[in-house]
């Protein structure tokens, strides 16, 4: 396959990753609708290549409030993941997800929410990990996740910060889950180096520098 960077993804391999996006999104449907108890539908991921600085735009602009939930990855491949969602939707979620009255969407979330968000979170991200691991073979170990609510730019800082060396590309899959609202989620995979090799490689997509 020869050299490739971030800035040159192949189709196919855009299609594997468009595969992931429907795979892991739909896992995270499921798991979301047995987690609230109601019907959730979901449109067909958008897999986007995207330049880092452009992600808070796509998501209504760095300065909106978004809740984050953030992991570490080991195993067979380091880095992280991110899921992120409107602070909207996710007032949203919590409010099924604990089966209380709809609360005031700008109300801050309390400590038991917030342990509530994590656990969507938790589920969400562990859908996407399964699939990438089912597909790849690759043993992919979460670690506990991290929540914050705050403006796009600030969440989306820190994984800037721990990736920069990469490059200012991103690779991003977006799902909008439906049940009363819809509400879009925001999926990001952030490896190493190493790990887009290893990720082309298992996928038998030959000897990829990235």
């Amino acid at each position: 396959m020869g050299e490739m960077s971030l800035d040159n993804l192949s189709s196919q391999y855009f299609d594997v990753l468009k595969e992931l996006g429907n795979i892991g999104a739909g896992n995270a449907t499921t798991a979301l609708a047995q987690m609230i108890g109601k019907k959730v539908d979901m449109s067909v991921p958008q897999v986007r290549l995207l330049d880092f600085k452009d992600i808070g735009d796509l998501m209504g602009g760095a300065e909106q409030i978004m809740a984050g939930i953030y992991l570490a990855v080991e195993g067979d491949i380091d880095g992280s993941i991110m899921f992120l969602l409107s602070k909207t939707a996710a007032r949203h979620l919590v409010d099924n997800l604990m089966g209380g009255e709809h609360k005031p969407d700008d109300q801050e979330f309390d400590e038991v929410e917030l342990s509530a968000l994590k656990e969507v979170g938790n589920i969400i991200t562990g859908s996407y990990l399964n699939s990438l691991s089912m597909m790849t073979n690759l043993k992919l170990v979460p670690s506990i996740p991290f929540v914050a609510i705050d403006m796009a730019g600030a969440i989306l800082s820190v994984p800037a910060i721990q990736f920069g060396m990469m490059g200012d590309k991103i690779l991003l899959i977006e799902t909008q889950f439906f049940d009363e609202l819809k509400l879009s989620g925001y999926f990001i995979l952030l490896p190493d180096m190493d790990g887009y090799t290893k990720i082309l490689s298992s996928l038998g997509m030959g000897d990829v520098s990235v």
